[in-house]
């Protein structure tokens, strides 16, 4: 079990006596214990006892992660490292058996065939055969795993899945809108296409996104409806230049912008995740659990 770090803070409250001091008369530096009485919250344990009141262990954050890339890919094998790094987290990866980019929400009607398998790195996986929100179906529809987790991390996807045109179409999109479909949360993270496809720094910014976002989710009732999902781009920028800065921006159309498009020289501002995108931000947008991602 790997945990995410963080601190445990405690406040402690002294509770001090007065006595009042006089001149010789007895009387004067008597103390008035139904006076003391009225002023101390007997409620609260002597300070003495501090030491021996049990310590709450932090709470464990539980995070399935799936892919559409299959689960032996770069991208997965990296995100998953990335969160084994923290503390309070346990990570369980269930993932498709091969590549199955551009496949979107689709899912295989009957039985699904599930195996052991690991990562790139050896860490243990489920390998599912069929599409990425198959895995999602497999681990909560038919039990596959024996817990709901607390969040659903699809990628990190080797490409960028943004505008109205690729989302429809992702499969890592699509498992991370099966888990929301089902109460998960959930985020897509996607890793811009490039010379090199710069994984650390799609970890970097899936990590940065937990970290802003744990204490909610910790918080968050089991309950509690679900709405939408974060999608998550970040660009594989060109030798001598980099990411320009994180933006949170509607998802818009490509209108005839080239899909490999990223200049993180750019000057331009983020209007979209397009424009963010290719313009050298990461990008993140807020997706819809059910009808279209997009305005225009």
């Amino acid at each position: 079990m790997k945990r995410l770090r963080g601190s445990l803070f405690v406040g402690l409250l002294a509770v001090s006596g007065l006595v009042a001091c006089g001149g010789d008369d007895a009387s004067d530096s008597a103390v008035d214990t139904a006076a003391v009485t009225t002023l101390v919250d007997t409620s609260i344990p002597p300070a003495s006892d501090a030491s021996t009141a049990p310590v709450q262990e932090p709470e464990v954050l539980r995070i399935l992660v799936t892919n559409d890339d299959g689960v032996g890919a770069d991208g997965i094998d990296a995100i998953v490292q990335g969160l084994l790094t923290l503390e309070n987290v346990e990570v369980t990866v269930v993932a498709p058996l091969e590549n199955q980019s551009g496949t979107g929400g689709s899912t295989t009607d009957g039985d699904l065939v599930v195996t052991d398998a690991t990562t790139k790195s050896g860490y243990p996986a489920k390998a599912v055969a069929g599409f990425p929100a198959d895995t999602i179906v497999w681990a909560i529809d038919r039990g596959g795993i024996d817990f709901v987790p607390d969040l659903v991390v699809s990628g990190i996807n080797s490409g960028q899945n943004y505008s109205s045109e690729i989302i429809p179409i992702s499969g890592t999109v699509g498992a991370a809108r099966a888990a929301a479909a089902r109460g998960i949360p959930s985020v897509a993270i996607s890793q811009g296409v490039g010379e090199v496809v710069d994984f650390p720094s799609g970890v970097a910014a899936g990590l940065a996104w937990l970290e802003a976002n744990i204490v909610e989710l910790l918080a968050r009732s089991s309950d509690s409806p679900i709405d939408s999902f974060a999608n998550i781009n970040i660009p594989s920028c060109a030798p001598g230049t980099s990411i320009r800065g994180t933006v949170e921006v509607p998802v818009a159309s490509l209108n005839g912008s080239a899909y490999e498009t990223q200049d993180c020289a750019s000057t331009a501002e983020a209007t979209s995740d397009v424009t963010g995108f290719q313009s050298g931000f990461i990008t993140i947008s807020e997706l819809p659990v059910s009808g279209a991602p997009f305005a225009d």
